[in-house]
């Protein structure tokens, strides 16, 4: 178990809806907000794809305009650790 699987089961959120996190878009255990918050954070860590204005549009249907700003942050604030990480070769912190 990663430290953000383990940060989600620690506030509450089933396991069964961590195991579906890779199937976002066809679970039924994620709601059309939360939706649009994965494929926004997809959408920026991933170099294939692009924020389309289609994924913008969703993502402002459910978060107001700071919200959005903090989940951009979020997003771009754990690429950044994670490629910190890498580029030191850091070690995994070994959270179980």
């Amino acid at each position: 178990m990663d430290i953000r699987r383990a940060v989600g089961a620690r506030a509450g959120i089933p396991t069964e809806k961590l195991d579906d996190l890779p199937r976002y878009r066809e679970s039924d255990r994620f709601t059309a907000r939360e939706q649009a918050a994965l494929e926004y954070a997809e959408r920026i860590t991933r170099d294939d794809l692009d924020v389309t204005d289609a994924c913008m549009a969703r993502v402002r249907e459910h978060f107001s305009e700071a919200e959005v700003v903090e989940l951009t942050f979020i997003v771009g604030f754990q690429t950044f650790a994670s490629k910190f990480a890498k580029a030191f070769n850091l070690a995994p912190q070994g959270y179980a």
